[in-house]
């Protein structure tokens, strides 16, 4: 999430800038709204395939995560579409991770309205979420990992489907919320 935080940043002088020729340009009438954010999106999220990949393996290698495939493909999923998302939304709106436990039952729909809530369950969940070892629990014994995910956190490895569902659609969601906003609102002054 760090890379996706530096990408929201770093996203934003760039879109400042073309943003004043877009203007421009469509006034005249040399194009519309829409190949233009679809243009956009094509752009970012070629280039953030290539940065995820290379950032992944660093980054997998020094976890030291079970080397499989499957393992490996999920993880370089979770963090691709969170890059995803942060890139396109272009700024970073989480705050201090709460688990979903820990939240007061009427503010628990809140959580699944968080992209960040999807993607640490992806990560934590994809990679450790079928391992039934056993962990020490300071004060309160022995544990199975997955028991521990679940009662702590509310993370169930039967759910992982759902989780990469949902970062796809949260990626398809900001790239309609980008594309309407190019369409209809229009901040130059003059």
């Amino acid at each position: 999430m760090f890379l996706g935080g530096t990408n929201t940043s770093a996203v934003q002088s760039v879109v400042a800038i073309e943003r004043t020729v877009f203007y421009r340009e469509k006034a005249a009438g040399m194009f519309s709204a829409l190949p233009y954010a679809f243009a956009q999106v094509v752009i970012e999220t070629i280039y953030i395939a290539i940065q995820t990949f290379i950032y992944s393996l660093i980054l997998f290698a020094m976890i030291g995560f079970q080397w499989t495939a499957g393992k490996f493909f999920l993880f370089y999923f979770f963090v691709f579409m969170c890059f995803v998302y942060f890139t396109i939304f272009w700024n970073l709106f989480s705050g201090f991770v709460i688990s979903r436990t820990q939240i007061p039952i009427w503010w628990r729909w809140y959580y699944w309205g968080s992209p960040v809530a999807w993607t640490i369950y992806g990560l934590v969940t994809s990679q450790v979420g079928d391992k039934s070892n056993f962990i020490e629990i300071p004060g309160g014994g022995e544990v199975s990992l997955k028991l521990y995910l679940k009662e702590s956190y509310g993370f169930e490895y039967d759910f992982l489907g759902v989780v990469a569902a949902m970062h796809v659609v949260w990626a398809v969601f900001f790239c309609f919320v980008f594309a309407y906003a190019i369409m209809f609102l229009n901040f130059q002054r003059r």
